[in-house]
């Protein structure tokens, strides 16, 4: 039953010259329907003779499948424009229909389905020497591919959808899943929605860095001015009681946004009538439509691949562990400038620096990490399209991951825990290791979480929308021509180059972006509204660049946005440990508290003076320049003050004895209180969102219904064809 030719195809194909003829044969397929897909082969005027003989031999095999294929020369490039028979359409809805996952919603001839098909035969069309498309367009042999906009429906969407003047505009979901597919209508339909429920988490984030400003003069008594109280005072911008709520709220965010969405996803794929699509048996029929005598493709497992996999994120956070010791080196070598400020403000700058390397650190394993990916994948050898996407994707996050993460969880959780006392100070070579900003080691991922994420944001957006526009070669004429499908094809031609991570890269961006809101969020409130004024750009920015400067997206079917919801989850576990840890280690919420209960003057009973006066005296040990130990740790110039005295001691942050140095009993009851906080937070946030998620159903009601009333009319069909 397959690949039976219709008649006008059949006409054409008879009548169809060489592939290197010079008769177009746009006259004939004027009044047809339109082409599905191009192909783009450079000519040189001295071109091998194996390229043109692999070119004409690729385009006999999809001949020989009943593509057409016509050809149009345009200056030194061969265009041959492909389109798929409608024999081909009709068996893939034949065998959708007696699919048990793949029901057919009954579309009619969509262009965005006979793309699909298309796509997937191209791609699947081999050599006799086994080499396949992508080997061709490695070699040169072609060079390039691209499926075609359709005018009406992309002016369309220009108007409704991709433009500026629709920035705060509701998206046309529908529209965008039937011209572009399921995959794509899916992703703005969960960046909508996670912009939608960004805007609480944006305003209650401000409400708290707000409380912090507003009683930044009441912390300390207002006559006590040095640095170490105005570092204190402005470390309670964003490390104050209103921080430890922000966190325990963002921690039930992420459970509540992730249930609304599975809510919000099942009622859309319910409307489309994909709730029970399987991409893994469409991947099947689509082999049968390309080769009735496929065969399956079985899995296996790769040991080395998981050697490997082990080695790359050893590689990564030793990079995470060289930026330490750039800070280390930086902030002495900063100290000696000859400029006042720089010198003054050694540590930030080392601090400031060190985030600006990290994003160039970021933009290069990038790179590095999507080509390890790719190889590790082909090590893999996984058995469909679609799997080879959920393992690269999961592959990716996690370099990416480990990529941007490793200096944050260092500085959270290692930053001035490691580099010892007076007198015993951790070392790299000369250099010691380098102490937490004056004012907490929050500051410094307050800093650091700062200068990543106006960066990437900013760079990244810059970077998204003009890289399009500069390749759209606006300046490149076309000859006048009649012919209107050259210049349709030529239009696309010009057109940003797509490919299969497009939409990947547009997801991953994202999914990285939750989880610097969510993860660190108790050092930076302020991070949810800046996702949010950057969603509410990026939605019409990847429209613009997807309908107007963008080579088409291949049209997929999916019904939900695949690994990225176990992704999403595994960030949402993650952001309860870490904003626990954040909050219980980093943060001084737990030393206040001890203070105030326990050796504060409201803890021995005195009620007329503020019960944290005294706070940050308590906090501070003595370190006498007597000692021998503790003098070789400084030079002359640093204990000297301006007016020519000499310092005898020296105060640091830690709950140490003057003496001997040694761990007071401060220090070990701060210590339990921290662990007993820690246990406490974390059981109870994973108790509350198992609660949420719980209360909050995947599906809702209505679509249930919709699915049984569906399965109904299925079973019903089938039993009166059974009967015919």
């Amino acid at each position: 039953m397959f690949f039976k030719n219709q008649e006008d195809d059949f006409e054409l194909q008879e009548r169809q010259k060489d592939a290197y003829g010079t008769e177009p044969l746009l006259p004939l397929t004027s009044s047809l329907r339109t082409f599905d897909y191009v192909l783009v082969a450079h000519i040189e005027d001295h071109e091998k003779e194996h390229k043109a003989q692999k070119r004409k031999a690729f385009i006999e095999q999809l001949e020989k499948k009943n593509i057409f294929v016509a050809n149009i020369f345009h200056d030194d490039k061969v265009f041959f424009g492909l389109r798929g028979p409608i024999q081909m359409l009709e068996d893939y809805h034949y065998l959708l229909k007696v699919s048990d996952s793949c029901n057919s919603c009954g579309e009619a001839d969509t262009q965005a389905t006979r793309i699909r098909i298309v796509h997937y035969i191209i791609y699947h069309t081999f050599l006799n020497t086994g080499e396949n498309l992508n080997a061709l367009l490695e070699k040169n042999v072609f060079e390039t591919v691209f499926c075609l906009h359709e005018k009406k429906q992309q002016k369309q969407l220009t108007k409704d959808w991709a433009r500026w003047s629709r920035l705060f505009s509701r998206q046309p979901f529908h529209d965008v899943k039937c011209y572009f597919g399921e995959k794509v209508a899916l992703y703005y339909l969960w960046l909508g929605w996670y912009t939608q429920l960004l805007v609480p988490a944006a305003v209650l984030g401000v409400v708290v860095f707000l409380y912090g400003l507003a009683f930044f003069n009441t912390i300390f008594p207002p006559c006590v001015i040095n640095n170490v109280f105005i570092s204190t005072q402005i470390s309670h911008l964003f490390d104050n009681e209103g921080t430890v709520a922000f966190a325990m709220f963002m921690a039930i965010w992420a459970t509540v946004f992730l249930e609304l969405w599975k809510r919000h996803r099942a009622t859309y794929v319910s409307r489309w009538k994909v709730y029970d699509w399987s991409e893994l048996e469409e991947e099947l029929i689509l082999d049968i439509v390309n080769d009735p005598n496929c065969r399956i493709k079985r899995y296996n497992h790769s040991y080395l691949q998981s050697t490997i996999v082990l080695v790359l994120l050893m590689l990564i956070i030793g990079l995470a562990q060289a930026l330490v010791v750039f800070r280390v080196v930086a902030a002495p070598w900063l100290s000696e400038c000859s400029w006042e400020f720089i010198h003054d403000n050694a540590n930030t700058v080392a601090v400031m620096l060190g985030a600006v390397l990290h994003y160039v650190t970021i933009q290069i394993m990038t790179r590095v990490n999507r080509w390890v990916s790719l190889k590790l994948c082909d090590i893999e050898e996984t058995n469909s399209s679609a799997a080879t996407e959920r393992s690269f994707t999961v592959k990716m996050f996690t370099f990416q991951f480990f990529t941007l993460f490793s200096s944050l969880f260092y500085v959270a959780f290692f930053l001035g825990r490691i580099n010892g006392h007076p007198g015993n100070y951790a070392r790299i070579a000369r250099w010691r290791l380098e102490e937490c900003h004056p004012s907490g080691c929050l500051t410094d991922l307050f800093i650091q979480m700062a200068v990543i994420m106006l960066l990437k944001q900013t760079l990244n957006n810059i970077v998204e929308f003009t890289g399009p526009k500069a390749c759209r070669d606006e300046d490149r004429g076309v000859e006048p021509c009649d012919i209107c499908k050259l210049q349709d094809w030529l239009r696309n031609y010009k057109l940003a180059k797509t490919d299969a991570f497009s939409l990947f890269n547009e997801f991953l961006e994202m999914v990285v972006q939750f989880s610097f809101t969510t993860i660190f969020v108790a050092a930076f409130p302020l991070a949810p509204l800046l996702a949010l004024i950057n969603n509410i750009f990026e939605i019409r920015l990847d429209a613009i660049k997807m309908v107007r400067l963008e080579r088409r997206l291949v049209p997929r079917k999916t019904n939900d946005i695949g690994v990225w919801t176990k992704v999403l989850e595994a960030v949402g576990v993650l952001a309860v440990i870490a904003n626990g840890l954040v909050i219980g280690v980093s943060s001084d919420f737990i030393p206040r508290l001890v203070y105030r209960y326990r050796y504060g003057p409201c803890a021995n009973g005195t009620t007329d003076t503020h019960c944290m006066e005294g706070y940050i005296n308590d906090t501070l040990s003595t370190a006498y320049l007597t000692h021998p130990g503790i003098r070789n740790d400084f030079n002359e110039t640093q204990m000297k003050l301006d007016n020519g005295l000499i310092f005898t001691s020296c105060s640091y942050r830690d709950y140490r004895n003057s003496e001997d140095h040694s761990l007071t009993s401060q220090f070990w009851l701060v210590l339990a209180v921290r662990f007993a906080f820690i246990i406490l937070f974390e059981h109870v946030m994973v108790v509350c969102k198992f609660i949420v998620a719980w209360f909050v159903p995947d599906n809702p009601t209505q679509v249930k219904n919709d699915r049984l009333e569906d399965k109904l009319d299925r079973e019903v069909k089938r039993n009166r064809s059974t009967d015919v």
